[in-house]
């Protein structure tokens, strides 16, 4: 097992988005939440911080979150999808019948 740079989030609903603040900006993953779904629609970072290792761990907490909410992931986001792929371990947060 890797070690898991665990990321502190807020999950801002007024504006339907996971936020983490770092010192270049704030980075985001929008999403829309329908029933027991949510979309994970667009991934934001700030200009400067666009790595990969930072990318992974704020995707890896986010997806953790909404594990611990019991909600089904549909990625729309093909930064998103693509995590998805090579990290089979969050497979079971895909709802019935979606594959990417």
């Amino acid at each position: 097992m890797e070690n898991a740079t665990i990321l502190v989030i807020n999950d801002n609903e007024f504006l339907r988005q996971f936020e983490h603040k770092t010192d270049l900006g704030m980075a985001k993953i929008e999403y829309s939440l329908q029933e027991r779904k949510i979309f994970l629609t667009k991934l934001i970072v700030p200009e400067g911080l666009d790595d990969v290792d930072f990318k992974n761990a704020f995707i890896k907490t986010v997806l953790d979150s909404i594990q611990e909410r019991n909600l089904r992931v549909v990625p729309t986001s093909p930064k998103i999808a693509s995590f998805l792929r090579k990290n089979k371990q969050y497979k079971d947060l895909l709802p019935v019948g979606v594959r990417i």
